[in-house]
């Protein structure tokens, strides 16, 4: 990625550009089952986070216009998952094959990492090449799939689920994490 471009946690004057960008494949890709924009509330919550582990993250250029992002969040909301996270990463399309994605996904998953995460899922519509060669470069492996789980521009997709282990399994888990049944 040209030096231009810099990687760095979101700010509340970046939600604006990251709500366009995800407009943009709401209206015009399968790589969202969204079918509409979320309010600026949504993209506030994800700015904010709630968990040590929830990371928004963006690539901007040399006019500090955000040209990409990537975020993780809950995988789901049973406390025993805490620890695994998922994520998701969205180009303008007037970059994409720059390289930046590279930059970017790497950079979130090493916050994530640091940050006490264990494992980083991810789930890719298909067709999709571009988002398979990125995170198989990343070093997710792909887990699993489901077929035709979404209904979008008249078509059913399938998708594929990608993992990431982001510390080894003999990992001690931190205390606060660990869930006792009564």
């Amino acid at each position: 990625m040209p030096a231009e471009y810099l990687i760095r946690p979101a700010v509340e004057g970046d939600l604006s550009d990251i709500a366009a960008i995800y407009a943009h494949e709401i209206a015009n890709s399968i790589a969202t089952f969204d079918l509409e924009p979320p309010d600026s509330e949504y993209w506030h919550e994800k700015l904010q986070g709630r968990h040590p582990g929830d990371h928004l993250l963006v690539a901007v250029d040399e006019d500090e216009d955000v040209v990409g992002y990537a975020y993780s969040w809950s995988f789901r909301p049973r406390p025993a998952y805490s620890l695994t996270r998922e994520t998701s990463i969205y180009l303008d399309p007037s970059v994409r094959g720059k390289g930046i994605g590279r930059r970017l996904y790497p950079a979130l998953l090493d916050a994530m990492a640091k940050s006490g995460v264990h494992t980083a899922v991810a789930l890719v519509a298909l067709p999709n090449p571009g988002s398979i060669s990125l995170h198989e470069h990343c070093g997710f492996e792909r887990v699993g799939g489901m077929r035709e789980v979404g209904y979008k521009f008249d078509q059913w997709i399938d998708v594929a689920w990608f993992q990431k282990l982001l510390h080894p399994a003999e990992h001690e888990p931190p205390t606060e994490h660990i869930v006792v049944a009564d």
